[in-house]
Order: structure tokens, then C-alpha cells, then sequence
């Protein structure tokens, strides 16, 4: 087990530019621990446990670090973090965790979903919040915890947009996407991806056709995980080989594996990102993406842990929206060029029309409000 519990900050990882998400909810708070800085409960200790793909992921495990480091340097006190190789690592991590005193444990990611809600069952004086879960197992509409808080997204909207983008610009008519597993955290990005495109195709008389996933049965590609690796490769040179000119990998570091497929095949394939900015996280491949579907989850974090500081936890859904910025998609960066010159305006028409209603963006995995 790679339970390498770290201390503050974890070197090298890249500063995202998703700090301007949910404008419509309580702003971050600036990081340093400046004089004019919250300060938190004296036994106040912020925790976080990683999926697989640990803090340096450039996605969502990372996202998340930064946003409790964010929120603990405000508040003036050193979190504690343990990463997980895999799903047995789970329980013991977050166990680890409470025998060294944390009052606030964030874990990362909805496989967690069961060791997380048994703990705070188990901990009734202790906080908990998950990334990507609604801590709901009963499907009743609440948590089912009174001391945990789920900090979710409803990314099919932001997805919507992006599948929009990926039809408008391709120029083989067969866009494509893959997941790393078949979880609703996973598939609900690929419902808004593959509606997208149909409402392209509706809006513009075309027929852009989407590789690896069928929204009516809810089935296709998957690598089986969350890791880069030749099941991830050979998932997106699949979708290269039936024409595919767009990807959009949904599972963090599996995206790392389909540019590999990408430089490989020596053919112009964009690539979407998921989570975070990807131009902006690893910009040695800025030149493959076309754009990134974004989750505020550094700011959701940091909102969830400076809350708690104060003493002011719930356990109300924090849901990020197109409507309060939580979710969104990042700027075309070097493909500005390449995008319809009019695709801007229609997005921001798309938009509106998710945010109102006249444009109804539905999937099994959206969560409940």
C-alpha cells in the first residue's frame, strides 16, 4: 500500500486555473494566512485520503489537494493527507486518519462513498466530506449521515457544452469518448458529451456520430480503472481507428495514455480534458487539447474545509452549476484558431438555454437537487 501520509504542501504540483468557479457561492478564501485570514478552532485538523490516482493526478485528487492546502494555510493549521494505491486502502486510510485527530476528513471520489459513510457512522463527532458523492446509498435524496457533506457537480451541463465544441469542430464526423470505469461520476460526463453532439446535430442539420458511448443503453468503452496504461491507449486508438478526431478520456490520469495513442497514430486528433484545465496543467501537451470540461473542486473544497474551520459545517449538498459557475468548460487556448469563428456565441446561447430550461440537459447520473 503506497500510504505515504504527507504533511502541507506536495511539490510540483502545477497552480489551476479554476479559481474563478462558483462565483455564485461563498469565494475562497485567500491562501497564506494573512493577519486578515480566518482562524480556525484550536483542535481543528482538515484531512483528506486520495483515490488510486493519487495528488498528482492533474486532476481531480489534485484539485482537491490544492483546494484543502488553500483553505488550511488561510485558517493557520498543517492538514494531514494520505494517498491510496487502491480500493482496500480506503477504510484503512481514513482509520489512519482519525487516530491521528482529524476532526475533518474530505475523501476523494465516489468509490470511497462506502468506507467514508461507515466511518461517519462509526464517528458521530467527526466531519466528513467526499468529492463526486451524494453519501446517499438509500437513493432517498439526503445523506445518509448527518456528519457528512457531498461537495457534487453536475457535469453533463458543462459535458453539453463540450460535445457541442468537439461536433462543431470536427472535420471526420465521428467524435469519440472512453471512461475508467462505469460509475455515475464517469458516465454523467459522457451523457452531456453524446448529448451535445446531438443537439448539434439537431441545431446545424449534420450528423456527427460519437464513438465508445450509447446514452439510450448506457453502455460503452472502458479501461476497468483509473490508471494511464495500455488498456487506456488501446481504448483511444480504438476510437482513432474508427475516425475518430476528437477524445474526451473520462478518469483522470487515463487521458496521460490516449496522448500517447494520439502522437503515436500521427493523425490530427484533438482531445477534450475532464475536471481541470488541462492546457494549464500540463502544458507540454497544450498543443492536443481542445478544451477541458471543469469541476470548481479546488474551490468546493476549500468553501467545505473553511466553513468547517469556522464551525459552521453541514451537511447541505455544495452542487456546482452551470448557473453558479461550478461547472463550465476552460478557453480553446492555441485552437481558438481552429473553432468555428461563431462557436463562442452559440455556446454562450447554449448556455443560457441549460441555465433557463428551454435546453433540457438530463442524465441518470445527474445529482439530485
Amino acid at each position: 500500500m503506497r500510504n505515504s501520509i504527507r504533511r502541507a504542501a506536495l511539490g510540483g504540483i502545477a497552480t489551476l486555473g479554476v479559481a474563478a468557479l462558483f462565483a455564485g457561492c461563498a469565494p475562497a478564501p485567500e491562501s497564506g494566512g494573512t493577519s486578515g485570514s480566518p482562524a480556525a478552532d484550536s483542535d481543528f485538523l482538515p484531512c483528506m485520503v486520495s483515490d488510486s490516482g493519487g495528488f498528482n493526478d492533474k486532476s481531480f485528487n489534485q484539485l482537491g489537494f490544492e483546494g484543502l492546502t488553500e483553505a488550511a494555510d488561510a485558517l493557520g493549521v498543517e492538514p494531514i493527507t494520505v494517498e491510496s494505491a487502491s480500493e482496500t486502502d480506503f477504510a484503512p486510510n481514513i482509520d489512519s486518519l482519525i487516530d491521528q485527530g482529524c476532526t475533518l476528513i474530505v475523501t476523494v471520489g465516489f468509490l470511497l462513498s462506502e468506507a467514508t459513510i461507515a466511518a461517519a457512522e462509526a464517528n458521530p463527532d467527526l466531519e466528513f466530506a467526499i468529492i463526486d458523492d451524494q453519501l446517499d446509498a438509500d437513493f432517498d435524496g439526503t445523506p445518509d449521515v448527518d456528519n457528512g457533506k457531498p461537495i457534487i457537480f453536475d457535469t453533463a451541463q458543462a459535458a453539453f457544452l463540450a460535445g457541442y465544441t468537439a461536433a462543431a469542430y470536427s472535420k471526420t464526423g465521428t467524435v469519440g469518448t472512453y471512461g475508467g470505469m462505469q460509475i455515475p461520476t464517469v458516465t454523467i460526463f459522457m451523457d452531456g458529451f453524446a448529448d451535445g453532439v446531438n443537439y448539434f446535430n439537431t441545431q446545424n442539420g449534420t450528423a456527427v456520430k460519437v464513438a465508445g458511448w450509447d446514452v439510450a443503453s448506457q453502455t460503452g468503452s472502458f479501461t476497468g480503472g483509473f490508471a494511464a496504461g495500455v488498456e487506456s491507449k488501446s481504448a483511444a486508438q480504438t476510437l482513432i481507428d474508427q475516425g475518430a478526431d476528437v477524445l474526451m478520456p473520462v478518469g483522470g490520469p487515463i487521458y496521460q495514455s490516449a496522448i500517447e495513442a494520439i502522437r503515436d497514430s500521427g493523425k490530427p486528433v484533438a482531445m477534450i480534458g475532464v475536471d481541470a484545465d488541462l492546457t494549464e496543467t500540463d502544458p507540454d501537451n497544450a498543443d492536443l487539447f481542445l478544451t477541458s470540461v471543469l469541476k470548481g473542486i479546488k474551490v468546493g473544497v476549500s468553501d467545505v474545509v473553511t466553513a468547517a474551520g469556522a464551525g459552521e459545517f453541514d451537511n447541505t449538498p455544495f452542487v456546482g452549476t452551470l448557473e453558479n459557475d461550478g461547472v463550465g468548460i476552460a478557453p480553446f487556448h492555441d485552437f481558438e484558431s481552429q473553432v468555428p469563428a461563431d462557436l463562442q456565441s452559440q455556446l454562450d446561447d447554449v448556455k443560457a438555454g441549460i441555465i433557463d430550461g428551454s435546453i433540457p440537459v438530463e442524465s441518470p447520473s445527474s445529482p439530485k437537487q
